[in-house]
């Protein structure tokens, strides 16, 4: 709600600095790729903006009404309260430890069936954002963010307890599918979780997005960056901040990244011709369909699209029907 007011600011009072109303784009990568993916389901939302651009984040990044009270249950149990009187005593320090050990993560938007639907990506299919231009993709490996900052033995811990909440929700058939495509991942388990991780949270909700907004007759552009692992590692690329790279990554790529996503924001078409191009050569971005399934993937040195089956992001069989079960 408050970023629907917020959007509605702009839209009165973006001609004041030189904007157009009618022709807004919204941009968030992790939560904010949620969120931006969301807004479109929101009733009287398409009216403040045009375009979206979510980067390592979708409508998958919501809850039900069920799993919001089980995370306050479970916050409240830890901090040994029964009433928000109880609460109100608790020190902020507390407060905001308790936070990070038992909702990381997963303090997200409510799918309360008023104002979020009961099942955001099926409005995706049914066309609720099918006059929205999306832009959208992640990060190769998006994981290790999380595996390199926990270190092993705590993201494995934290990750486990991810994988059998997951496993809780599915049949036995579907458990069996799972664990087939984890035993196929090479690797240690710490690897062997994150690359289940990444089809869960990141790849197949973004692929299921772009999959559905095509279905119902919308606009999709979807990507794929290789340039460097882990999650928001696109952004030093994306928000020129070369001085965060070590190593650094060529400048030029840089520039035509940057440009294609403002091409994108001022037509709704990422595709550069040669002579707008900072690298002197053409990009044409093709629309994703369902049949060629193309992603535009970002190497530092070479940008170009190719079919889904060609890079094989998801598992289709074993992994992509995740999807109807959200991300936790």
């Amino acid at each position: 709600m408050d970023q629907i007011a917020a959007l509605k600011w702009v839209h009165e009072n973006i001609a004041g600095f030189g904007g157009n109303p009618d022709n807004v784009t919204i941009f968030g990568e992790s939560s904010g790729a949620g969120s931006v993916s969301l807004l479109p389901l929101v009733e009287g939302s398409h009216q403040y903006f045009k375009r979206v651009i979510a980067e390592s984040g979708s409508p998958a990044m919501s809850r039900s009404t069920e799993q919001a009270i089980e995370i306050t249950n479970a916050f409240m149990d830890a901090l040994g309260c029964e009433t928000v009187a109880d609460l109100q005593k608790i020190d902020a320090e507390e407060l905001v430890k308790a936070a990070g050990d038992v909702v990381l993560l997963r303090g997200l938007p409510e799918r309360d069936g008023s104002f979020l639907p009961l099942e955001t990506l099926d409005a995706y299919a049914d066309g609720a954002a099918k006059d929205i231009d999306i832009l959208t993709g992640c990060n190769k490996e998006e994981m290790s963010t999380w595996k390199g900052s926990m270190g092993i033995e705590g993201y494995s811990a934290w990750a486990n307890d991810l994988k059998a909440r997951k496993l809780a929700q599915l049949t036995d058939e579907e458990k069996n599918m799972v664990e087939s495509f984890y035993q196929d991942v090479d690797g240690e388990n710490g690897d062997k979780l994150s690359s289940l991780l990444d089809q869960i949270w990141f790849i197949a909700p973004f692929l299921r997005t772009v999959e559905n907004q095509t279905m119902a007759g919308g606009k999709a552009y979807a990507y794929f960056f290789t340039t460097r692992s882990g999650h928001g590692n696109e952004l030093t690329t994306v928000l020129d901040h070369p001085e965060m790279n070590d190593p650094a990554i060529d400048e030029t790529f840089s520039k035509t990244v940057r440009k294609m996503w403002v091409q994108f924001a001022k037509t709704g078409n990422p595709s550069l011709s040669a002579d707008i191009s900072p690298d002197g050569e053409a990009h044409e971005w093709p629309l994703y369909d369902l049949e060629d399934k193309q992603v535009m993937v970002f190497d530092e040195f070479n940008i170009l699209p190719e079919s889904e089956s060609e890079i094989k992001l998801v598992d289709w069989d074993q992994t992509y029907f995740l999807t109807k079960h959200y991300i936790f």
